[in-house]
């Protein structure tokens, strides 16, 4: 695996939230209770979503020295219960970004959702993968 510099990757992350907002439509982070597929290419199972949170346009909202900060999303309804296991980001076209575990790669303040309930996202920043 190639580790770039803190600079390269800070750079090769604000052309992710520029694909992050490619489309008309705004980036959508959808949670899931059901295990996290193995890649991105894997559809995800659309019985297990629990809710979908949007995200500004633009979605970044600054560079900071070692990670770039997206926007908070908005608060979106829960429409099942369930125990949110992972969220798949989708850019402005529909396209998939990334797929996150929920617990190592985002920290939900509680799991459990519950129908009619709502979830949004306060704080999301992203690292560049230095390789330490």
């Amino acid at each position: 695996m190639i580790y770039p510099s803190l600079s390269a990757g800070l750079a090769q992350l604000q052309a992710l939230a520029s694909f992050i907002d490619k489309g008309s439509n705004s980036a959508t982070f959808i949670f899931y209770d059901n295990n996290k597929p193995a890649n991105t290419n894997t559809a995800a199972d659309n019985a297990a979503k629990l809710v979908t949170l949007n995200l500004p346009d633009p979605c970044i909202k600054s560079v900071e020295a070692d990670h770039i900060e997206l926007y908070p999303s908005d608060s979106g309804t829960v429409i099942k219960t369930g125990t949110a296991k992972w969220a798949r980001l989708f850019n402005g076209e529909g396209g998939v970004v990334a797929d996150f575990a929920v617990g190592t790669d985002i920290t939900l303040a509680n799991t459990n959702l519950v129908v009619g309930g709502t979830l949004n996202i306060t704080s999301i920043k992203l690292y560049p993968n230095l390789g330490s």
